[in-house]
């Protein structure tokens, strides 16, 4: 056999190469994009975003004051709608303190009864001072805080 007949290339080996050159582009096309649908969602960091609450105009000096706000979340594919509560407070109309309204015990909702001064919890009795720490009962630790902002006459809590 001469030289120039082992480096013919026959139709046979030539669409084997174009099909399976074609087959990897469609895959690769394809693949990449689902790839990125797929895992997408489920590598995103929750943030920690503002939550609007409210006017700062609703909160009393020297009396907390409970704002409800509802935020939308996304877990990985989940979407679900989550109740935050926050006690806002201030003592001079520029500082705000805003503490959450779970107690740090058992996780029930506490509340405040302003002719005893606290706050209180109805399910084991835990009793909260008005700057959220503890004044009896089983808490383990103060009232969790959330760091506030004001802007434009509106309060605002960081999730987190």
């Amino acid at each position: 056999m001469s030289e120039s007949q082992d480096e013919k290339v026959t139709r046979r080996d030539f669409m084997k190469v174009a099909i399976a050159g074609m087959g990897g582009t469609i895959a690769v096309a394809i693949g990449i994009p689902a790839i990125g649908y797929i895992i997408g969602p489920a590598s995103q960091q929750e943030t920690n975003a503002w939550i609007r609450l409210g006017a700062i105009s609703k909160v009393e000096l020297n009396t907390p004051t409970l704002f409800k706000a509802t935020i939308d979340t996304q877990t990985g594919w989940i979407n679900t709608q989550e109740d935050v509560s926050a006690y806002v407070m201030t003592e001079n109309g520029q500082d705000f303190v805003a503490m959450s309204n779970v107690c740090t015990h058992l996780g029930c909702r506490i509340r405040w009864i302003a002719d005893l001064e606290g706050f209180y919890c109805p399910c084991h009795n835990g009793v909260f001072a008005k700057d959220g720490t503890v004044k009896a009962g089983p808490p383990p630790r103060p009232l969790d805080r959330f760091e506030t902002k004001v802007e434009n006459g509106i309060l605002f809590i960081k999730r987190g």
